[in-house]
């Protein structure tokens, strides 16, 4: 498509005006790690508590965006990446909103992570959701594991795919050693820290 006919309408209304607004910054908190590690049963709980405690925020997860926003997609590198660079678009309209977004994505690749974290400045939190893919394959909610093991599913991160551990992530959350209730109390605390004025 030719963006020479688009121009960029800015408003009057600032992303300061709605943080100031919403008490709070806009914050994109990108949850990381393999399949069963914990993301998503982390953030669903960290979303409660923030919202209990009056804090405006949304969780975006892996599967849900593929039922709709990027339901075209399928799982090869290109695809992948595209996932990514539709997600951080949509993370930038929240945090620009004044809205502390939890993104649980595998971003397996730094490469993706650091497009997320480019997109995003400032406000970004990377948090490593941090467990073996032993222990993730034991824990196998969905059977995703055995299936990639037998070779059902190809590109699977931790089997036949890559997974790049973040090299200096701004939390970890390692769910081998941490209760949920520990991983959501560590969260919620750094989030309240980045996010509080």
């Amino acid at each position: 498509m030719s963006d020479h006919h688009i121009t960029f309408h800015a408003g009057t209304v600032t992303r300061e005006d709605r943080e100031k607004l919403l008490g709070q910054k806009g914050l994109v908190v990108w949850l990381t790690g393999l399949s069963a590690s914990g993301k998503s049963t982390i953030a669903v709980e960290a979303e409660r508590v923030l919202c209990g405690m009056g804090r405006a925020v949304y969780r975006l997860d892996g599967d849900n965006v593929r039922f709709g926003l990027n339901s075209d997609l399928g799982f090869s590198e290109a695809d992948r990446m595209e996932n990514i660079r539709r997600i951080t678009e949509v993370c930038a309209l929240f945090q620009d909103a004044g809205v502390i977004v939890l993104a649980c994505f595998i971003s397996p690749m730094k490469s993706m992570r650091q497009v997320a974290r480019e997109k995003a400045k400032p406000g970004f939190m990377e948090v490593y959701v941090k467990a073996g893919v032993e222990v993730c394959a034991k824990r196998d909610p969905k059977g995703l594991y055995k299936k990639a093991i037998k070779g059902e599913i190809k590109e699977f991160t931790g089997i036949s795919a890559v997974y790049e551990e973040p090299e200096t992530p701004e939390l970890v959350l390692d769910t081998e050693k941490y209760s949920l209730e520990e991983c959501v109390r560590k969260l919620v605390h750094a989030i309240i820290d980045a996010s509080s004025f």
